[in-house]
């Protein structure tokens, strides 16, 4: 607190010299970042015509070529040997047959449960289901997992660290509960349902005999034929008392490739151009749901990939008038966010210019709409903000300055703690910058009812609100491109 007492201090005394400390030609630039500019662009990308934009699909692809003869017009340079495009072979998963049998109970996939797991089955295997509970070491010592179907009770525990750790203590395969009531683990049965179709898109990987089913904690205990309480009781220090049951499961995989593409356009610098900044958004979101229904992804992240489409139009500006920036600057539109961040984590991967040379990178994902949190403040003029002091204490300091100088919005910092149970620090793209140590800053503007939702649509974007968002994200880039020392690596990624 105290320390969030002494910044408010020192930028309060900057925030009463702002008005000389402005660049008339900053500002300038960042009044080209207008919001008739962002509308037109986002009721393109956001249109019925592009079907929600999945990844792999056609209206990804019209994304992509949207932003790629944006780029070419405003005469910025593709990066990867001449084209804008870096593509990317990925692969979809698909168990066209999952089934699990309990007792004389045959499970239904995706009403029942849900599978997490991987596996290539020739025939039906038969297994005893015992109940393991908490996967603590007392509890391993009761009871036996060696070729057995284990029932984890895993509320509270990251899962796949629980799940890695039965697996290679020789189960057989896994059924679990991560979460308490019917309705929770409905809204994830009904979205894999909806995905079922498509099948789950990630990097090729060999075959793991590693089935997970996901269950209810209701369902466990149907299992099991136990009052939920009196399961949740054992689950801590006598699973043995759990009487075991007959199981059998059958998992046939299929796989196909799917290609896609990350769009990126670069303006080179001055006598800075060998580091680069790269100003990233996600252009894909989750395409037709199982009603047929379009999400549109207007704010998730439509408003986002704009944004990075008028940045680069205001860098543009300023080149063309000879304020080029010293340092070079990559606008990248990554694919794959909604599948796992797996246009990122590509590029990171294989990045087009070396990770070494890339001084930050900025993440802008959700800008365009007011969350629960603001709807009834009495002043909306906000945004959040991610990561900004996590690997340079300098960065947020700079944003700081930038947003008193030229814009003023609230900088609310609610979602940057380390104990943060949304976990928004890992679930946008600048994740796989900031696991390279690359200092990153995410803009977001938090979640709302329409999110992942048919109801995500261009009008009900805050056009004005999103505007000076954006414009002070030019401005911080603006600095980060042209001061005169990169910012300094001083903290851990220690998320």
């Amino acid at each position: 607190m105290k320390k969030r007492i002494w910044i408010s201090g020192a930028f309060g005394f900057l925030l009463s010299l702002h008005l000389s400390a402005q660049d008339a030609g900053v500002v300038k630039y960042a009044s080209t970042i207008t919001a008739s500019d962002l509308e037109k662009h986002l009721t393109y990308l956001a249109s019925d015509e592009l079907e929600g934009r999945n990844t792999g699909d056609k209206g990804q692809k019209m994304a992509a070529e949207y932003l790629v003869e944006f780029y070419k017009g405003l005469g910025l340079a593709g990066p990867v040997d001449g084209s804008y495009l870096q593509k990317f072979n990925l692969v979809s998963v698909s168990y066209p047959v999952v089934s699990l049998t309990v007792g004389k109970q045959k499970l239904v996939n995706n009403e029942d449960f849900v599978f997490l797991g991987d596996g290539d089955l020739k025939k039906a295997t038969k297994a005893e289901l015992v109940f393991l509970g908490l996967a603590s070491e007392e509890n391993m010592k009761k009871v036996d997992v060696k070729g057995k179907l284990v029932g984890l009770w895993a509320i509270g525990a990251r899962s796949q660290t629980v799940i890695e750790d039965i697996m290679k203590a020789g189960a057989a395969g896994i059924v679990i509960v991560t979460m308490e009531g019917q309705a929770n683990f409905d809204r994830i049965a009904n979205r894999y349902k909806s995905l079922s179709g498509s099948g789950r898109l990630g990097f090729e990987e060999p075959t793991k005999q590693e089935p997970v089913f996901l269950v209810s904690s209701d369902k466990m205990a149907a299992l099991f034929d136990t009052p939920v309480e009196t399961l949740k009781e054992a689950a801590k220090n006598n699973p043995e008392s759990i009487k075991a049951q007959k199981a059998g499961y059958l998992v046939k995989k299929q796989n196909k490739v799917v290609p896609t593409e990350n769009v990126m356009a670069y303006l080179e610098g001055t006598d800075k151009k060998e580091e680069v900044l790269v100003i990233s958004s996600h252009y894909d979101h989750v395409g037709i749901n199982s009603k047929g229904e379009i999400n549109n992804g207007a704010d998730d992240d439509g408003s986002g990939t704009v944004s990075v489409m008028e940045i680069a139009e205001a860098f543009v500006v300023a080149a063309k008038e000879g304020k080029k920036p010293r340092r070079s600057v990559l606008f990248l539109n990554v694919t794959g966010e909604e599948k796992g961040l797996l246009g990122s984590e590509y590029y990171s991967n294989n990045p087009v210019f070396p990770l070494a040379n890339t001084v930050n990178n900025i993440n802008i994902d959700m800008v365009g709409r007011i969350d629960y949190e603001y709807q009834n403040a009495e002043n909306k003029d906000y945004v959040y903000v991610i990561g900004s002091e996590m690997l340079s204490s300098h960065l947020k300091v700079i944003n700081e300055y930038n947003n008193i100088t030229y814009t003023n919005l609230i900088l609310d910092y609610r979602y940057d703690a380390a104990d943060d149970p949304n976990r928004f620090y890992y679930r946008s793209d600048h994740y796989n910058f900031a696991k390279h140590n690359i200092p990153v800053i995410f803009f977001f503007n938090g979640v709302h009812d329409d999110y992942h939702q048919p109801t995500d649509t261009v009008e009900k974007i805050e056009f004005p609100l999103m505007t000076k968002r954006a414009k002070l994200i030019f401005h911080t880039a603006w600095d980060l491109a042209n001061r005169a020392e990169r910012t300094p690596v001083n903290g851990t990624n220690d998320r």
